[in-house]
């Protein structure tokens, strides 16, 4: 599984490198850009991370200007965080080489073996192995 991983990541850190963010930094920038508005927590569970990694992440995204962070309307002891405009360009920027990335995969295996793959990760990705 790990060296899979690293196959398939390899075009894609590419891709990051020359828009500046690292795989966790990209994984909250789509969540973001997929989910909208977000509590830290929701942010972290979505895109895999642990919190204090992702409060590292945020700092970092924050002063690139490609997310902004400001209290909950009604708790003020939470903290809600959006994509900004420069967050959604780069998305947008990378957005033909990652798509390319992902079509040439998908030509080399075919979509229903792409299919039965995502389905067969999801599955696994339940499984309580404690």
């Amino acid at each position: 599984m790990l060296r899979a991983r690293e196959n398939m990541m390899a075009p894609i850190r590419n891709m990051l490198n020359k828009v500046g963010v690292t795989e966790q930094q990209w994984r909250v920038l789509r969540v973001l850009a997929e989910r909208g508005t977000m509590d830290p927590k929701d942010i972290a569970q979505s895109a895999c991370l642990l919190n204090p990694s992702l409060t590292r992440i945020m700092q970092f995204l924050e002063r690139k200007e490609l997310i902004t962070r400001h209290a909950h309307p009604t708790d003020r002891r939470k903290m809600l965080v959006d994509i900004t405009p420069g967050g959604i360009d780069l998305l947008r920027d990378a957005a033909p080489e990652s798509n390319a990335i992902f079509a040439r995969l998908e030509a080399q295996y075919g979509r229903d073996q792409m299919d039965q793959l995502l389905d067969m990760l999801n599955t696994l990705s339940e499984v309580d192995l404690s």
